[in-house]
């Protein structure tokens, strides 16, 4: 099946500047690595879910995505044309068809404007309804994303957080995208709260054939929620895999751990817990060879010094790791 979008080899760097030390000792600046290689496809009408620890560059991520960040090396792109491509920056359609919706409810809504001002302007910015058809545009949209009518009329102070959570999916509904990004979308929320709002998501999904990533740290509601699963650690990845059979049997030293450590819905499942050794490493000093060899149990010479492909495993996905085979012998 031919990718809707395609990200290849994906780095993003943010300078430091040079320090008073940098300058004496003529060391050029740091920077941080946020991004190193990331390559991944999106396939129409999928929900790709991206998981891993904070910091590791999930939100960075997206945010090149939606055109937030422009990457350092890299292209992304989008039914074959590069998105940072000057024509294609200068034309706004990719804006329209590529929405992303944030964490924090609270921050992503103008505090001074109506529900149906919010929702008008991003109809009017686009062009997406004449000027006299917006207003039953609106009514349309409140409904999509089960709020009430008389909710246009009220400020953003006035809603719950998953209410609000409900207008920023409006909002990017309105200008009837493609492909939504969903940047920590519930995590703000009350966890009886998440299941409404990601319920709601999934109905609109298949109700308007939408394709998602969903980006989250919250295992099970991306287990929930996702076609397949990418894991990521320090700005790439190293396993993506179909959801169930990633949850089920993770390949990576690393998704093994981060899935091990989730907390389980059955209270007879008390299998072993494969602890994390050592902190994340600081992307402003990254390891050389594999970056996971500093915390894995697994280590030899060899991830100390290479970089590990990501690579087709079985019949599991693709795993970043020179020792898979030895690692799950006996899975």
């Amino acid at each position: 099946m031919t990718a809707l979008m395609q990200i290849r080899d994906l780095h993003l760097r943010f300078p430091m500047g040079r320090s008073i030390g940098d300058v004496i000792s003529r060391r050029p600046g740091r920077e941080v690595r946020a991004l190193n290689g990331v390559s991944l496809d999106l396939t129409r009408g999928e929900t790709l879910g991206v998981v891993g620890e904070s910091g590791c560059g999930k939100s960075t991520l997206a945010r090149c995505i939606v055109r937030l960040h422009k990457p350092s090396d890299g292209s992304i792109y989008f039914e074959g044309q590069d998105i940072f491509d000057g024509e294609i920056k200068a034309d706004r359609t990719y804006n329209r068809r590529v929405q992303m919706m944030f964490q924090d409810p609270y921050s992503s809504l103008n505090p001074r404007m109506t529900t149906e001002q919010i929702l008008a302007e991003a109809l009017s910015v686009h062009n997406m309804r004449p000027e006299a058809e917006i207003p039953d545009r609106v009514a349309e949209l409140l409904d999509l994303v089960r709020l009430p009518k008389d909710a246009q009329d009220k400020l953003p102070h006035e809603f719950s957080g998953g209410q609000r959570q409900r207008i920023a999916i409006a909002r990017a509904l309105a200008v009837e995208p493609e492909v939504l990004i969903a940047d920590e979308l519930v995590s703000a929320l009350d966890v009886s709260v998440q299941a409404q709002v990601v319920n709601l998501l999934l109905d609109l999904q298949r109700e308007l054939d939408l394709t998602i990533l969903f980006v989250a740290h919250d295992l099970r509601l991306v287990r929930h929620v996702s076609n397949r699963v990418a894991v990521i650690y320090l700005g790439r990845i190293v396993e993506i895999g179909d959801s169930e059979t990633l949850f089920s049997a993770p390949s990576h030293p690393y998704s093994q751990a981060l899935l091990s450590a989730a907390p389980s819905l059955d209270p007879d499942n008390r299998g072993a817990v494969k602890r994390l050794e050592g902190e994340l490493p600081s992307p402003l000093n990254m390891p050389s060879g594999c970056p996971f060899h500093v915390r894995c149990p697994h280590a030899s010479n060899i991830c100390e010094t290479k970089v590990p492909a990501l690579m087709p495993f079985e019949n599991r996905g693709e795993v970043a790791c020179h020792h898979v085979e030895e690692i799950n012998a006996d899975a």
